[in-house]
């Protein structure tokens, strides 16, 4: 059936509903005659919040994604937070130019030239090609 079967009751019928099943002991096939109530289903939903929330409970709740609490502006930075981001991002800046630097001297030596190997760095996979 979907959405196009989907009813909407509101609050007072669905505390009527849910008053007369629960504190009056109406059978629910009698309180759906009496509300024109399509389905159980919703009938016991409302029943249940009923009993553990009361009338309240029945009471439609907005839809869609609450509002958070908006968060103010950021303060502002204070001068030496506003040097130490610009160290690490000259420290970047510099530490990608020497790569650079280091890739442009190997690529001028000839790119067939083998890399050194340096067995001092642990990286012994007891291959013998260096």
């Amino acid at each position: 059936m979907g959405a196009k079967g989907k009813r909407s009751y509101d609050w007072g019928t669905k505390v009527a509903a849910a008053r007369d099943h629960v504190d009056n002991d109406m059978t629910k096939t009698e309180v759906m005659a009496k509300y024109a109530i399509a389905s159980v289903a919703p009938l016991e939903r409302w029943c249940r919040e009923y009993r553990t929330g009361g009338p309240e409970a029945l009471r439609p709740r907005p839809k869609g994604r609450p509002r958070g609490a908006r968060s103010g502006p950021k303060p502002k930075p204070t001068r030496e937070q506003e040097l130490a981001e610009e160290v690490a991002y000259l420290r970047a800046k510099v530490a990608y130019l020497e790569k650079v630097r280091a890739l442009r001297a190997w690529k001028s030596r000839g790119a067939s030239e083998a890399p050194s190997c340096d067995r001092s760095q642990g990286g012994d996979t007891g291959s013998t090609t260096c």
